[in-house]
């Protein structure tokens, strides 16, 4: 096998601001400050079209993780991360106006300092809204005209709980740095982060979970006829049929797992700290429990026929196998109930999402399992905040509005920034060409045909996660972070 082709890091001087995160991470971090990089370019890494020549340093990943969060964009959280594609300055004040149908003038993004974000409207429908047309300028009046939220259609202060900006502003339009997650910085600094990682449709969470496991999402005539599914962004009601544990058959088509169990790859999706079956008590399963738009999974019909439902996990079972060295090949971890989702709509601080995140990552870097694991953390829709990049269409049904991802693994390309088209396709890519020989979600080829429209992995537009390894440099230490970090600095000062 080949060495893969993959672009050198270009290396900048590191900005004050990173020296000073560093800083608040140095007792956490044995290494020094990563310097900044970027990767461009979206052909495979091989240039060939056989994913297994192009897989030289890759047969040591033994285990790949998907750490999936919920609703937040690129410039919400990394919208003023040196060198990234954040939102549009000069002098350090955004250039950028949104129009603000309550106020009657345009507003600007905004530090945004509560932990605690009402977000926006986050459907099909909004996210048309949202774009307008790739203007881009339709976060504030999605919120205020058509949603129920009191705070954006009125600005009262006993609606507000202290997040409107200065203007009076929303905070669709607020964004956070390293004061308020630091250790997302942290992660983002020291290992690789994606700054054009779209959400894989213009839709809200139970659709991108869809697209996470297999490529589409779609509502179907018969759950036991594939032929039978049209796309259906929406996913209206769907969810009701799975509630208390209930995982009757109802998605059609073939999901990843249907490919990895025939070729033996091991998988477990960790869903929740209770899987909410009938044994849980309600309150528990309200609290704390699965949640059917995180976990579709189980209502796949190919899960069901061969017999795979059981790989479908609490968060306690991560933990444990990754104690045990047990982890299997393939493990996505989403974050069910309980306010550690970063979703605005619990209510929660988000801090206790990073803190969730810090732990799942702590776990495995403090394992025997670093050596051999990638971790990709992500984001699965927008939750309303604003983001200034228009998303790339592939098909009719996505990309969706900008979230963000990180790659974290001792061979990432430290501090480099990932300038890659990529969306969830990039990962099931990733999978397939790991670990299938390069075999897709193709109806013509994968054994079992349904009627998707496209396959998405074979876009052009779409990056190659392979580009952002580099197994010639020092491996990477691990980066065991507090769960509770004191604050890092301002990105802007006077913000």
């Amino acid at each position: 096998m080949t060495e893969p082709n993959l672009p050198r890091p270009r290396p900048s001087l590191v900005t004050a601001l990173l020296v000073a995160l560093a800083l608040v991470v140095a007792a956490c971090s044995p290494s020094d400050a990563a310097t900044t990089a970027t990767v461009s370019g979206s052909s495979s890494p091989s240039g060939s079209a056989n994913p297994s020549s192009s897989l030289q340093g890759f047969t040591n990943i033994k285990h790949v993780i998907f750490v999936v969060q919920e609703n937040r964009s690129f410039d919400h959280y990394f919208g003023t991360f040196p060198g990234a594609d954040g939102i549009p300055m000069q002098d350090g004040k955004p250039t950028v106006c949104i129009p603000d149908p309550v106020l009657g003038k345009c507003v600007r993004p905004f530090h945004e300092a509560a932990l605690i974000n009402q977000g926006g409207p986050h459907d099909v429908r909004h996210s048309q809204l949202d774009v307008d047309g790739g203007r881009m300028d339709g976060f504030v009046r999605s919120v205020a005209q058509h949603s129920a939220n009191e705070c954006a259609r009125t600005r009262l202060a006993q609606y507000c709980d202290d997040t409107l900006g200065p203007q009076g502003q929303p905070d669709v339009l607020g964004w956070h740095d390293a004061r308020e997650i630091p250790n997302y910085w942290a992660y983002a600094q020291h290992f690789v982060l994606q700054d054009h990682m779209f959400a894989p449709t213009d839709s809200w969470t139970l659709p991108s979970h869809l697209y996470l496991v297999s490529g589409w999402a779609a509502t179907c005539d018969s759950p036991y006829k594939p032929m039978t599914c049209t796309t259906d962004l929406r996913q209206q009601d769907i969810t009701d049929l799975q509630r208390r544990g209930a995982h009757p058959p109802i998605y059609a088509w073939t999901d990843i797992t249907y490919l990895m169990q025939k070729e033996g790859i091991t998988w477990a999706y960790y869903a929740g700290h209770s899987l909410c079956g009938p044994e849980v008590p309600v309150k528990v399963c309200e609290s704390s429990g699965a949640t059917p738009a995180q976990n579709p999974l189980p209502a796949f019909t190919d899960v069901h026929q061969t017999k795979q439902i059981g790989k479908v996990k609490r968060h306690a079972d991560f933990f444990t196998a990754v104690s045990n060295g047990t982890l299997p090949q393939v493990s996505w971890i989403v974050p069910g109930r309980g306010g550690i989702s970063e979703h605005p709509w619990t209510r929660a601080p988000i801090t206790d999402g990073q803190a969730w995140v810090t732990r799942v990552v702590n776990a495995v870097m403090q394992s025997t399992l670093w050596d051999t694991s990638a971790i990709f953390l992500t984001w699965d829709d927008w939750g309303g905040f604003y983001d200034h990049v228009v998303p790339p269409r592939i098909d009719a049904n996505g990309y969706g509005i900008r979230v963000r991802g990180i790659l974290i693994r001792r061979w990432a390309m430290a501090g480099t920034i990932d300038h890659q088209t990529l969306s969830f396709d990039a990962y099931l890519k990733f999978i397939e060409d790991l670990f299938l020989g390069g075999q897709r979600l193709n109806p013509r080829t994968d054994g079992r045909p349904d009627s998707r429209p496209f396959v998405r992995e074979n876009a052009k537009q779409l990056g190659d996660l392979r580009r952002e390894f580099d197994f010639t440099q020092e491996p990477l230490p691990p980066l065991i972070l507090d769960p509770h970090p004191a604050p890092g600095p301002a990105s802007i000062t006077g913000t």
